[in-house]
């Protein structure tokens, strides 16, 4: 199940318990993918920017925030041509 939350742990393993905040633009990228990863799978970034009002850049720059956030979906940089392709399973 996939859980847009406003922050995520710095690490699995951290014994501290230590959280980071999203940013604004992260929380939006996650609250797209939750919304969509259900019906597909893989995702541009070029595209995500089309959809959020950022640039391909942008996503991809706050990708990996997303990626080690534990929210219920598993991130992983899938592909190059014509753009970054994101593959993102719940």
């Amino acid at each position: 199940m996939c859980e847009p939350s406003l922050s995520y742990d710095m690490s699995a393993q951290a014994s501290s318990g230590e959280t980071t905040e999203l940013t604004a633009k992260q929380r939006r990228i996650l609250q797209y993918l939750c919304e969509h990863a259900d019906v597909r799978t893989y995702f541009k970034s070029r595209l995500i920017g089309e959809e959020l009002d950022l640039s391909a850049k942008e996503v991809g720059t706050n990708m990996p925030a997303l990626q080690r956030g534990g929210f219920g979906l598993h991130i992983e940089k899938w592909g190059y041509s014509s753009g970054t392709t994101w593959k993102v399973t719940v």
